[in-house]
């Protein structure tokens, strides 16, 4: 069977930061630099767009919570928002003092981790709002993070990288003494917090997007210079002599010099463990990992794409294509923005085995 692809209508009017599948329905929420949130159903035909919800500033991130109703949201307001998707009804748990680039949530855990361009994570322990928020400096700008039920990886500038046990991250929050007082319950409070893993990156150029591996082996990473690294996070010399990177995203101009292009978004496949990794170069490729192979590389898009990512059953992948500026071009042209939803075979994202 070969794969089906459809594009949603009523797709954002700027570039697409993030795209987000529902973890047991066919919704899918879509941040952007329009200022807005939009939530698709994307089961009927075609897909239809269910809700739009209006924020003061780009937004940068999104994910679903415990529910398919319950969103939260971030980005260049500095604040990290509860989204009701049934009423529209926002609500405020924390700000920082700088844009915050990255959200996610653990449902293990029922902790929201926010990572923002302040250098500081914020841990929010939804099991009891009453409680300030838990901050974690950074040693550097986060770019990205990800997270298995039981570790939490920051990626940041300087080639930085930690790995936090998600347990001591929920420990140092659920410490904090709870209180009826609303301001202070939105309060950052510093607390130390020490990784479980320090890590320099693989990649030699700034990290653009990170994800980590359905089975909490390990992660891949990608970088603005055409290259992903895929790494585990057994700190055994055998297990990390596995560790290796690769070329990719790069196309080939008319005098046939390699044009590099960064490596926008990562998604790994909830079923089979592969990954997806969108680029600059406006294609979608699919990896195994852990055979060191290609599986498959789709049609071009007309323009960058800027995020991927499965549904809960591995099922679909949503493709976000938005100009990254390659070219020069600092304007976002009218239609050039989509969001394209392609059905996947039973076995179009499983792994071919090692060569």
């Amino acid at each position: 069977m070969a794969s089906a692809q459809f594009e949603l209508s009523d797709p954002p009017r700027d570039a697409i930061s993030a795209i987000k599948f529902a973890p047991s329905s066919s919704r899918l929420l879509v941040a952007s630099w329009d200022k807005n949130v939009y939530l698709y159903d994307t089961a009927p035909s075609g897909g239809k767009l269910v809700q739009t919800f209006e924020h003061r500033a780009p937004v940068l991130d999104v994910c679903f919570g415990d529910s398919d109703e319950d969103a939260y949201t971030t980005g260049l307001d500095w604040d990290v928002r509860h989204l009701n998707l049934s009423t529209g009804a926002q609500t405020v748990l924390s700000s920082h003092t700088a844009g915050v680039k990255s959200l996610a949530y653990s449902p293990q855990h029922r902790i929201l981790v926010s990572a923002s361009w302040d250098s500081t994570l914020h841990i929010h322990h939804l099991s009891a709002p009453s409680r300030p928020i838990a901050s974690v400096t950074l040693p550097s700008k986060p770019f990205s993070i990800s997270l298995t039920p039981t570790k939490l990886v920051v990626a940041m500038a300087s080639r930085t990288l930690h790995i936090y046990d998600l347990s001591s991250l929920a420990s140092a929050a659920s410490a904090l003494a709870s209180t009826n007082d609303p301001e202070a319950a939105a309060a950052a409070v510093p607390v130390e917090v020490e990784p479980w893993q320090r890590r320099e990156s693989s990649l030699k150029f700034m990290t653009r997007a990170i994800a980590c591996m359905p089975n909490d082996a390990g992660y891949a990473s990608s970088s603005i210079e055409g290259r992903v690294a895929v790494e585990w996070f057994d700190p055994s010399p055998e297990s990390q002599a596995r560790k290796y990177a690769f070329k990719c995203h790069r196309q080939a101009d008319e005098q046939g010099v390699d044009v590099v292009y960064p490596v926008n978004a990562l998604a790994f496949h909830p079923v089979h463990g592969t990954f997806a990794s969108g680029g600059g170069d406006g294609f979608v490729a699919l990896w195994d990992g852990v055979a060191k192979r290609r599986i498959r590389q789709y049609q071009r898009y007309a323009s960058s794409v800027s995020a991927v990512g499965f549904s809960g059953d591995g099922k679909y992948l949503a493709v976000a294509v938005s100009p990254g500026f390659e070219d020069g071009r600092e304007e976002v042209g009218e239609g050039v923005v989509k969001v394209f939803i392609r059905e996947l075979s039973d076995t179009e994202a499983k792994g071919k085995g090692a060569k």
